[in-house]
């Protein structure tokens, strides 16, 4: 079975606008059984972006007819590929309440869910960590150094393994390296594979699953998968729970890599 359980579409507000036809007749087209539409859900109303075009998530009044068009072309499909309908929820320390009360309406609409740390919070002020080399790097700055904000992130990850979100609380966690993403701009070797080994265990004692996410491959200064191909092995050798996810944005991305963590 090929799963890609991590897929954006039209309705991402930072993305392409690719149809959703498009994703999954190359989805069939590429011998892909199961996907999963993960868009960025919408952000607490209360709770400020700090992205220049404030477009991290999806506007809230297109969420029902993203759900709609989705469970359209779930029977549309049916025969050909299995379309899960899902969501990719931003862990925010602080909104957590926020987090649960929107869950719990809008899980009982979906098949799958992915719980990411986009944002990390430093004294009142909040960082979307993944925008740019140049918001990373400041950001550093102000938290005193690129370890301590690996340290922050992966501090906020466990976090959100920890958080009551209730009982829709997504089981899968997003891109748990994604700090990594601009390892090659600082260029600081981060001892931090302790702390990695350390997550995956605590995912799998707490029974989640991994988002093996092949984006960070593409990524100018990441070259490798959120999280790594030797912490895929270690993953594998505590028999973590994994999905493959592509992290596409548009068409052209789906599916990125597969064959590269597949065949290690």
């Amino acid at each position: 079975m090929k799963r890609d359980g991590h897929i954006h579409s039209p309705f991402c507000p930072h993305g392409t606008e690719d149809t959703f036809e498009q994703y999954i007749e190359k989805a069939i087209e590429s011998g892909f059984t199961q996907i999963t539409f993960t868009e960025h859900a919408p952000l607490p109303t209360n709770f400020k972006d700090p992205t220049p075009d404030k477009d991290s998530g999806m506007n809230p009044k297109h969420l029902k007819p993203y759900i709609e068009k989705l469970t359209e072309l779930k029977e549309v499909y049916s025969k050909d590929i299995s379309i899960h309908i899902g969501l990719e929820i931003d862990y925010i320390v602080g909104y957590e309440t926020e987090t649960r009360a929107f869950l719990d309406i809008v899980g009982p609409l979906l098949d799958d869910a992915i719980l990411s740390v986009h944002f990390l919070k430093w004294n009142d002020e909040y960082c979307c960590i993944d925008f740019s080399k140049d918001v990373f790097l400041e950001f550093a700055s102000k938290v005193g150094s690129v370890e301590e904000v690996y340290n922050l992130y992966y501090e906020t990850i466990k976090k959100s393994i920890d958080a009551n979100l209730g009982r829709y609380k997504p089981r899968r966690i997003g891109h748990p390296t994604l700090v990594h993403k601009f390892q090659l701009a600082h260029g600081e070797k981060i001892q931090d594979e302790q702390q990695i080994k350390d997550i995956l265990t605590y995912m799998k004692e707490k029974g989640y699953e991994l988002d093996v996410n092949s984006a960070g491959i593409s990524k100018e200064f990441c070259k490798e998968p959120y999280p790594s191909f030797e912490m895929i092995q270690f993953a594998q050798s505590i028999d973590l729970s994994m999905v493959f996810g592509s992290d596409a944005h548009s068409v052209k991305d789906l599916h990125q890599h597969y064959d590269k963590i597949y065949s290690k």
